[in-house]
């Protein structure tokens, strides 16, 4: 079976979007090594985790129950408690040792340490170049289109560049922080350009990112068909914590 590689940031990572992936890839039957800055475990964003300051909309913005029973079985594992550094990253990717990349995302300020990091940025595009299998979900994408790759005809150029691929859309974020933004100020504007515009700039054309549906529900194990995926070649993508079920079981499926 596979061993799937996980970065996180120190704190403020999407709980549905690592929890979900983990528990349907682990069930699987594959294994997940998690990576941090320091080789600490990480910490998901409380906000996500309990609904803290989202007032009425907390149910409608926080992790469902069962994903937060996902996060909290993996916050337990062993390989979540012993995380490797970011700057093993690079030993492990040469020796083989990882099969594929999972790139979870978040919005909350310390989401910027990994998005912003040129360690996991190598790592993405080592993993790019060695065509393995790369699934990125949500600000997950910021981080791939912001991975450059670094030899051959296109050495510079995002490793999204010529790819078709979602992301968090525009009118997904903009709703999200209109919603809170009173209570809440940019919390749900990691940057003030928005993920779908700079994922879109990385790419040959702006059309290669796809929107999808319009995203009124979150899927489930059982309603798989509610959320939106975007596959092209060994590059798996999706939108937002309501497409994480989707996005899990199509990785699992790649890694089969």
């Amino acid at each position: 079976m596979a061993t799937v590689l996980v970065p996180l940031p120190r704190a403020d990572f999407d709980p549905t979007e690592a929890g979900v992936p983990w528990r349907v890839l682990t069930e699987a039957g594959h294994a997940a090594v998690f990576a941090t800055p320091d080789g600490a475990p990480a910490q998901a964003d409380p906000r996500m985790l309990h609904g803290t300051g989202l007032g009425l909309l907390a149910p409608v913005l926080r992790a469902q129950g069962s994903a937060v029973a996902d996060h909290d079985r993996m916050a337990r594992s062993a390989a979540y408690r012993a995380p490797i550094r970011w700057s093993d990253i690079a030993e492990g990717l040469a020796s083989g040792r990882f099969d594929a990349l999972l790139l979870p995302g978040g919005h909350a300020p310390g989401m910027r340490e990994y998005l912003e990091s040129p360690l996991l940025q190598a790592a993405v595009a080592g993993f790019f170049e060695r065509d393995h299998p790369v699934a990125a979900i949500c600000h997950g994408t910021v981080l791939a289109a912001r991975s450059r790759v670094t030899r051959g005809g296109e050495a510079g150029r995002s490793v999204l560049y010529g790819r078709r691929t979602t992301g968090l859309t525009r009118q997904l974020e903009m709703l999200a922080w209109r919603l809170t933004r009173h209570r809440l100020g940019d919390y749900y504007r990691t940057y003030a350009q928005s993920v779908q515009d700079e994922v879109a700039g990385a790419l040959r054309s702006p059309r290669d990112f796809q929107v999808g549906p319009p995203a009124l529900l979150r899927d489930s194990d059982r309603l798989r068909r509610v959320g939106f995926t975007v596959r092209d070649g060994q590059y798996l993508s999706a939108r937002w914590p309501g497409d994480a079920h989707r996005f899990a079981h199509e990785l699992a499926g790649m890694l089969a």
